[in-house]
């Protein structure tokens, strides 16, 4: 199967503080959540990015592996692992440990040979796109696949790191973004002097020709088009938590695009909430299958 998805970005491991003194190690990362979303949906995904050889990046790599990523896209480095530290979930608190980790230490230049010309859809977002000196790194390769004619999605998935210093970034990442997935919180905390209304609007002065996926958890979503908008209520399902949600939109509305060309934005946005609705299903960042979300779909 061809790589025609590719996801660039952060994978790591959550620190979750339990009940008392303990704590609870789990794989994560929005990018990452994504490739093996898009993965296990039935879509040739790799997920571009660098992790540790240890027990952390162990797991990372095993995982990529069980989901069905393209392991040549992953890179190996005897680095720190980058962790991301929840002493507190009600109310939600997190710090990051990863200073010189080796998602930082990522190497465009050990991409597989030819994978551009493969790609169709390549993804880009969340703090992958503050930390330095990835950061540049990222951006300099979204401007490359963009000339190459690649459509880019984009999620900004705001994180507190993510101060007006950002704001550069998140204007050249929108403008490039052929598809950009934004939730309500992200837009408050991304553009905090505006409401939900301007900020899309300001969002969409940035990225005129873009479909933007604007999804507001238990409230439904929205996808809006430049030849007009669609919404629609969430999937009635049993939640059992809503940990990666947005990352299983993202993987379903691009699978959805690329499997389904032909569908109306209607139905790629049916396909989108669907994927979510099945993440909410499980505990943690779960990615449903290709079965899983048609039944639902019904």
């Amino acid at each position: 199967m061809s790589t025609r998805f590719v996801v660039f970005g952060e994978a790591l491991t959550d620190f979750i503080r339990e009940e008392g003194a303990h704590w609870r190690a789990v794989a994560g990362g929005s990018c990452w959540n994504v490739a093996r979303v898009g993965a296990r949906l039935g879509v040739g995904t790799g997920f571009a990015g660098a992790v540790s050889r240890d027990v952390f990046g162990d797991e990372l790599a095993q995982l990529s592996a069980d989901a069905g990523l393209d392991l040549r896209f992953l890179q190996r480095l005897d680095k720190s692992p980058f962790l991301a530290i929840v002493p507190s979930k009600h109310p939600p608190s997190y710090f990051f440990v990863g200073d010189d980790s080796a998602d930082l230490h990522f190497d465009p230049e050990r991409l597989p040979q030819g994978w551009l010309d493969a790609a169709q859809t390549v993804h880009f977002g969340s703090i992958s796109l503050v930390r330095q000196p990835l950061a540049a790194r990222l951006l300099t390769l979204a401007r490359q696949v963009k000339a190459a004619g690649r459509a880019i999605c984009f999620d900004p998935n705001h994180r507190d790191l993510m101060d007006q210093r950002y704001t550069p970034t998140l204007q050249a990442m929108a403008g490039l973004a052929d598809y950009i997935k934004v939730s309500d919180e992200d837009l408050a905390k991304l553009f905090p002097a505006q409401d939900a209304a301007q900020a899309l609007a300001t969002l969409r002065g940035w990225a005129p020709d873009a479909q933007i996926l604007f999804t507001r958890g238990g409230d439904g979503m929205t996808l809006l088009t430049p030849q007009g908008d669609h919404s629609r209520p969430v999937f009635p399902v049993q939640v059992a938590d809503t940990v990666g949600a947005g990352d299983a939109s993202m993987g379903g509305w691009m699978t959805s695009l690329l499997t389904r060309p032909d569908a109306t934005p209607a139905a790629h946005l049916d396909f989108a909430a669907a994927t979510a609705a099945l993440a909410c299903t499980h505990h943690g960042a779960y990615a449903p299958t290709r079965e899983e979300v048609e039944r639902l779909l019904g």
